[in-house]
């Protein structure tokens, strides 16, 4: 017969493995380190095309920031989806709204593990897309509404 006390220790225990933080890998970068620039840099030419209403080189580039969230292991899995995701965009809405799913996680991934961005590049925000992003310089390029909305939003 099995005791109730030792069924509840049992599922006590699955819940708080369940629970925790993933843990680092070797390839996770150290907390307070620079976001690895061989995700951001791929990253900021789509931001960049897709503030100036283009989709050359969306699928290349987000199939390049895959390759580098794999290489940071299971913690980056969100961004290596969503680069994934937006590497099959044919269509410009489509890919912005992609772009957002991947600088969500992106800048989750960053936030949580307190990353900084490379130098000179920023965390911005659109209250319209309601959706972050990351870019290089001091005047806004909103990626979600390029040219009609280029100047919409803020840095962080």
């Amino acid at each position: 017969m099995v005791s109730w006390f030792r069924v509840f220790v049992l599922m006590m225990a699955a819940v708080a493995c369940a629970c925790a933080p993933a843990p680092q890998t070797s390839n996770t970068p150290a907390a307070g380190s620079q976001m690895p620039a061989s995700v951001v840099d791929p990253y900021l030419k789509i931001q960049t095309a897709l503030a100036q209403d283009r989709i050359d080189d969306v699928r290349a580039n987000a199939g390049d920031v895959a390759t580098a969230a794999t290489a940071l292991g299971a913690p980056a899995m969100k961004i290596d989806t969503a680069a994934v995701q937006l590497a099959s965009a044919t269509e410009l809405a489509d890919a912005r709204d992609k772009f957002g799913v991947l600088s969500d996680a992106l800048v989750t991934y960053m936030d949580g593990l307190h990353l900084t961005p490379p130098d000179g590049v920023r965390k911005a925000y659109c209250p319209m897309a309601t959706k972050p992003w990351l870019q290089k310089g001091d005047t806004l390029a909103n990626p979600y509404y390029g040219a009609s909305m280029l100047t919409c939003g803020e840095f962080r």
